[in-house]
Parts: structure tokens; sequence; C-alpha cells
């Protein structure tokens, strides 16, 4: 599926959701128990949520990205950091307050997260503007790493249709939103829904990929893309489970994978692949990001990522 009019598009992929302040801790064994102590020797500050994440690992493999978020003014590092990746930052907003915080703790099966919401509180007045929507149609694709309430669904899609933008969702854990059946009609509006395991789950009851898929079509959500962390991914395609592997990597820090995954899969959409090529490059990108502490540090660029299909052969 190719994304129409490129042409006269500013940019490849607008990337729109809650921008944060990570405090990425990784190193750990297992989570510590109440009153427990673990020290570790890696920790990094870095540009975290799925807008920064995904909109810099598009950014590294040479697309054309702008990012829609709202942050705290003073955090002028933070806006540093994102543009040493050549992401355009037109859509991104300061304000008077302190960007939002996500403090990690990060295991080398899986992650856990503290937030506080800060300037987030702000992004959805900000997406409601006639001028930021208007901003976001300049882009081919347009990516929601973000639970879209169904007010701005209806508001926002049919504006960013009309544009021949496609759209991608992928909402993260927030199991009321996932519950909530007025939502699954936005995820039946996008091109692809882009949900976890436990995202899945939380849906449908199920945990295999045909049963997921099958919960899923009854819900009326037909273009999901199923990530399954260590063991790849899947889709429902021409009838039948499609599935890719993840890359065999030495796992650092899992943080942000899922959202490197997204930019791998729009990547290849952008380049009109089919969905299991989509698959497999989403894997590729998950996985090589997992092998550095914080979520931008190993992301991939173009030539890591052909070079990486090579291994998956030999696996």
């Amino acid at each position: 599926m190719a994304v129409r009019d490129s042409m006269k598009k500013l940019w490849d992929v607008a990337v729109v959701g809650e921008i944060f302040i990570d405090h990425v801790f990784s190193g750990f064994e297992r989570w510590p128990q109440p009153g427990e102590e673990h020290f570790t020797d890696s920790y990094v500050r870095e540009a975290g949520g799925g807008v920064a994440i995904t909109a810099c690992a598009l950014a590294r493999l040479g697309r054309h990205v702008s990012l829609f978020a709202v942050m705290g003014e003073e955090d002028v590092w933070l806006k540093n950091r994102l543009r040493s990746f050549s992401i355009s930052l037109d859509g991104l907003r300061s304000v008077a307050t302190s960007t939002a915080v996500s403090v990690s703790i990060s295991t080398r099966e899986d992650r856990s997260f503290l937030t506080w919401q800060g300037a987030n509180r702000f992004l959805p007045e900000y997406l409601h503007e006639p001028e930021t929507q208007d901003r976001l149609a300049q882009a081919r694709h347009v990516h929601l790493a973000m639970p879209v309430s169904r007010e701005l669904a209806l508001q926002i899609f049919p504006r960013l249709r009309a544009a021949g933008c496609t759209l991608s969702l992928d909402t993260g854990h927030q199991e009321q939103w996932l519950l909530d059946e007025r939502n699954w009609l936005t995820c039946s509006e996008v091109d692809f829904f882009l949900p976890n395991e436990k995202e899945c789950q939380i849906m449908t009851g199920a945990d295999q990929p045909e049963a997921v898929f099958k919960g899923l079509a009854a819900k009326g959500i037909g273009s999901a893309i199923m990530k399954l962390g260590r063991a790849g991914a899947a889709a429902w395609a021409d009838g039948q489970v499609c599935r890719a592997q993840a890359l065999d990597v030495d796992a650092v820090d899992t943080t942000g994978a899922g959202d490197a995954f997204d930019a791998g899969l729009i990547d290849a959409l952008l380049d009109g692949a089919h969905v299991a090529e989509m698959l497999q490059r989403a894997c590729v990108c998950g996985s090589l990001s997992t092998r550095q502490a914080g979520a931008l540090a190993a992301l991939p660029g173009r030539e890591e990522l052909k070079e990486s299909y090579d291994r998956i052969g030999q696996q």
C-alpha cells in the first residue's frame, strides 16, 4: 500500500503524542520487592515517549519527520536532543510548565514505569486547533503515539484522510481506553493499529495470534499488528496469520522497543511493502533498539538495517 501524493507533502511522517523526559535505570535481574534497594551502574536521561522514539527512529532511517507534542519551555536540552536527529520541531509547542517525566526500571525481559504527566495535559487542546490539524495534513503518513479520544478522532481523521494521509495508532498500555467500545471504532479507522501482546489480551481475552485477530475482527478491527516482543510480531493477511521473527541481540534495555518497531513498519509502509516485509522490518528495528540503555542510543540507520537482514537467515 503506497502512500499517496508524496510530492505535495512537506514531510514523510508526522508523529503525534506525549513526550517525556525519561530517567532510565537498567541492568537489573528483577524488579525490586517492597523495602528492597537495588543498585545499578546503568542510568541515562533521555528524550522519551512514543512520539519522540518513533520520530527519532524514522529520522535515523532517513525519513523527513515532524514531531507534534507539548513540552516545558525551560527544557532546552530536550529540543537540542531532538534536533540532533534532524527532526522538524515546528509542531513542538512549549508551555510555561515542566515537561512530563517518566522513570523506567528495565530488566532483560521487560520494563516498568512511574510517570508524571506534566505539560502533556495541554496536548488535547493543541491537537483540536485547526492550525495544528492543517500542519499534520502536510505529512504523507500520520502516526498517533497516544490514546486518541473518540471526539478527536471524529474531528481529525476525516480531515487527514481528505488530505491523502495514511494513519497508524499505538495507544500504549491504556487499559480503560482499550476496553471502551467507542474506541474500537477509532482502531478500525486507521490503516494500522499497533498493540502489543498484553494490550491484545486486554481487548480480546486471548493471547494467541489467530484468536486475537478473530476477537479484534469481531469488534470491527481488521488492521491490527500484534507485537510479540522477543517472539517477533504477527498480522492477519490473505486469510491467515503472517509472522516475522525478532532479531537475536544482546538486549540491554527494552524501553521504547515497541516504538522503534512502529518506525520500521511505517518506513516499510512508505515504500509500499507487503505486510510480511513490513513486519520483518519492524521486528529488526525494534530488536536493534534494545542494545543500549535509553530508547534512542541504539536506533539503527538505513545501512545497519539492511545488514541485519543477513543475520535473520542465520538464526
